[in-house]
């Protein structure tokens, strides 16, 4: 189930994308673990890593669309692909890369064919992008920039604000860059446009995190924007700014998936090998069960996000739901990485602050994940809007397929207004649980998801406790929870995944339910009958040991599987 670059093969991927996939695994082993860790140690920019990615054509060839260049595609499942390699050696290769995509976002939306090419172009000889919508002030609330573009009475306009945060900002060769109108008031005064890092008028303040990556800080002093640097205005650039993220949003679930990989490898070999008490570390019954619960996590973590790409892909106008399932990449499979990585290292203690570590550094980046394109808050509060629709107006859907075929994901740039999640239909998520009934621990999860919709519609939250965040969000990771499993469902039966695994993974889901179950029984603002019913859908999973022992053989199976070349 892991990725192993000793073994990889990525064969369900045409020729060129193998040979690019392969090559990228190629460059990180033959550089080694030395230089990987010195260059993370002494926060080197990564220029090694884009000279190789420029004369590979890796991101030309990977983040162009086949209506710029016909020989090429925007394919979300090689994209997947890739995320998760470059998180397995390290968080900055990825994030170089990420950024690019969200500042291409914008770009690949517009009708401005000239800019399109440009960026194309910019692509073929190696240069990376950037994304300028956050603000030191305003973060990145769209409604509220203070980048000002003043009409210059020959068609275009001087720019002068800041931008902050903005990845890649130190050597973009392209930097699309969200502002409004100084004469127009209201959403049709906002404007998408491209800038150059290069040019006089932008200035680099500096990198404001203490990281190998350079997320810069920015200033525009009249920065001369032609009617040709115009990507969108008005209510477009609004919604160009929202969709950019749809797309940029889920890179960050696989990115994850591969931190958590290299971790594994490095924290159960330890574990293995390490004698206390004239024993191996593995003997012990609370350390095998933390590090099977990591496995378990980390598989869902996989399983979830790779048939979140089915639907992704399988987008259409009349066919939204992938906008569900984006969110609960960002926010489920980035705090799943954040317990996975916790658990381990519960297990091997001191061992996940050595600097000769990868894991050292897998602990402080797995953080960041969570808090990147929007808050684990902020995402919660946007699955609460398809919640009503999910569970209780099941539409019908021709059953999306798995999605490894080679074409252009050319919906994910014309996905149309940025409004009405709330009419977003799906189909019946009890399909999923009812086809793996037979697993103790789905059928005692699909007792705690049904019971979670008796709850809604007798115990439905109050007028107030709508309007209670901090209750909200209770309800939020409840209902994510249900939607979690439905896609790990999914995507077991279509890859048939051992049943004692799937198992094992509704073990840990009936736990999750059971504590936020628990923390909504002790929100003030929660009822006596909202109380009880808590209480009453705490359930323990069902034990098995024979189970337990055959997921925990996969597990010590990865001791000495993978290490990285000195």
């Amino acid at each position: 189930m892991l990725f192993n670059p000793r073994t990889y093969d990525p064969a369900q991927f045409d020729e060129p994308t193998r040979r690019l996939l392969r090559a990228t695994v190629d460059w990180f082993e033959t550089r080694g673990k030395k230089a990987l860790l010195d260059t993370y140690i002494d926060r080197a920019w990564y220029a090694d890593f884009l000279e190789f990615a420029a004369r590979e054509g890796l991101f030309a060839e990977f983040l162009t669309p086949s209506s710029v260049d016909a020989d090429k595609r925007w394919d979300t499942a090689r994209i997947a692909e890739l995320n998760e390699i470059l998180g397995f050696y390290g968080l900055g290769y990825w994030y170089t890369w990420q950024v690019t995509i969200l500042g291409l976002g914008p770009v690949w939306q517009s009708e401005n064919e000239a800019m399109r090419a440009r960026a194309a172009e910019l692509l073929r000889e190696g240069h990376v992008m950037a994304f300028g919508l956050s603000e030191r002030t305003h973060g990145a609330d769209i409604y509220s920039t203070d980048m000002i573009l003043t009409p210059d009475g020959e068609g275009g306009f001087t720019a002068t604000g800041s931008k902050y945060y903005i990845g890649n900002g130190n050597v973009a060769g392209l930097v699309s860059v969200f502002g409004r109108r100084s004469d127009v008031e209201g959403p049709e005064g906002y404007v998408f446009f491209a800038a150059d890092s290069r040019h006089e008028a932008y200035h680099l303040v500096k990198n404001v995190v203490n990281a190998q990556m350079y997320v810069s800080e920015f200033r525009l002093e009249d920065y001369p924007v032609r009617a040709e640097d115009v990507l969108h205005t008005g209510k477009a650039a609004f919604d160009a700014a929202l969709n950019t993220v749809n797309v940029g949003k889920f890179n960050l679930c696989t990115a994850s998936i591969g931190i958590c990989e290299h971790a594994m490898y490095e924290a159960v070999t330890h574990a293995r090998n390490r004698v206390l008490y004239g024993k191996a570390v593995t003997e012990f019954p609370h350390v095998r069960r933390e590090l099977t619960d990591a496995y378990a996590r980390l598989v869902a973590m996989k399983l979830f996000s790779a048939r979140a790409v089915d639907y992704f892909r399988s987008a259409s106008p009349e066919d939204r739901r992938y906008l569900l399932f984006n969110p609960m990449t960002k926010m489920k499979v980035t705090t799943e990485g954040e317990k996975v990585i916790d658990l381990m290292w519960d297990v091997i203690a001191a061992k996940g602050f050595e600097a000769d570590t990868y894991f050292d550094k897998a602990a402080k980046d797995i953080r960041g994940l969570p808090k990147l394109e929007g808050t684990v808050h902020v995402n919660l509060a946007l699955i609460l809007k398809f919640m009503g629709n999910y569970l209780f107006a099941p539409a019908d859907y021709a059953e999306v397929p798995t999605r490894l075929d080679a074409a252009d994901d050319e919906f994910l740039f014309r996905q149309g207004p940025a409004r009405g999640l709330g009419a977003i239909r799906f189909h019946d998520w009890r399909i999923a649980y009812y086809r793996h009934a037979h697993l103790p621990n789905v059928a005692r999860f699909r007792e705690q998801a049904d019971g979670f919709c008796t709850l809604l519609l007798k115990h439905a939250p109050s007028e107030e406790q709508q309007a209670d965040l901090d209750f909200l969000l209770e309800i939020g990771q409840l209902f994510a929870l249900i939607v979690y499993g439905q896609l790990v469902l999914e995507q077991a039966e279509s890859t048939g995944l051992d049943a004692d695994v799937l198992d094992q993974i509704f073990d840990a889901l009936v736990r999750d339910f059971s504590a936020h179950a628990t923390e909504l029984h002790g929100k003030a603002s929660t009822t006596e009958e909202q109380a009880a019913w808590a209480l009453a859908h705490v359930r323990r999973p069902v034990a098995d040991a024979d189970r337990a022992a055959k997921v925990w053989a996969k597990v010590e199976a990865l001791s000495g599987a993978y290490e990285m070349r000195p």
